[in-house]
């Protein structure tokens, strides 16, 4: 009993803020927000959902913290970068960290006390557009694109009944599904669009992330 109470307190003694957030994130990348809970996070650290209680105010506090670290992980436009080239990039490594942690996506401009790589990412995004000769008022909007673009596109790649990864074939199974029930010709752009273009071998929906992006950065380029 003195050893096992010995181990509890070396557990509680090691317990951080910042381990206790990247345990709730790797929680939630596997399991989703909705079922994150204090219970389910002290298990797995080994201690007492109470005792998290000291470094979390609450669950808000929590995932204010964990929306922080995934902020944290988009690359920064690089100083001195044009800036079609840091939005590029940035926009880039966005959607990588919210395929990593697809439960962030609702979470991220929603936080009423935003950490300080949160707040150091907007400010850094504005300084490059600013630098760059926007003013203020186009910087908005082309933050505002962006971003817009970024969520919801990557929102639609999460949600789609099939994995990205595996490329044409998923979409052409998927797509065999879907039309094996109708008549043939009755969808005609549709099945065009599935065999001339999403079921040919190279064919990646995700790729199509990089086309919409130039052409926004392009357009944003022009209204300047």
């Amino acid at each position: 009993m003195a050893l096992r109470a010995k181990r509890a307190a070396k557990r509680r003694a090691a317990l951080t803020r910042g381990r206790i957030l990247r345990a709730a994130i790797t929680l939630a990348d596997r399991d989703g927000i909705e079922s994150l809970s204090m219970r389910k996070l002290g298990t797995k650290l080994g201690v007492e959902a109470m005792s998290l209680y000291n470094h979390c105010r609450n669950k808000v506090d929590m995932l204010d913290g964990m929306v922080d670290i995934v902020f944290g992980e988009i690359d920064l436009p690089a100083n001195g970068a044009d800036w079609q080239t840091a939005m590029r990039k940035r926009a880039i490594s966005a959607r990588q960290v919210l395929l990593r942690h697809p439960w962030a996506i609702g979470l991220m401009e929603s936080r009423a006390t935003p950490g300080p790589a949160t707040l150091r990412h907007h400010d850094s995004v504005l300084g490059s557009l600013r630098t760059a000769g926007f003013s203020v008022d186009m910087a908005a909007h082309a933050y505002s694109i962006l971003d817009g673009y970024i969520y919801g596109f990557t929102l639609t790649e999460l949600a789609l009944p099939f994995s990205t990864s595996e490329g044409a074939p998923a979409v052409a199974e998927m797509a065999g599904t879907i039309m094996e029930g109708f008549r043939p010709g009755q969808y005609p752009h549709l099945a065009e669009m599935a065999v001339d273009r999403a079921m040919k071998p190279d064919y990646k929906y995700g790729d199509e992330f990089e086309y919409g992006l130039d052409l926004i950065l392009d357009g944003i380029e022009r209204a300047l």
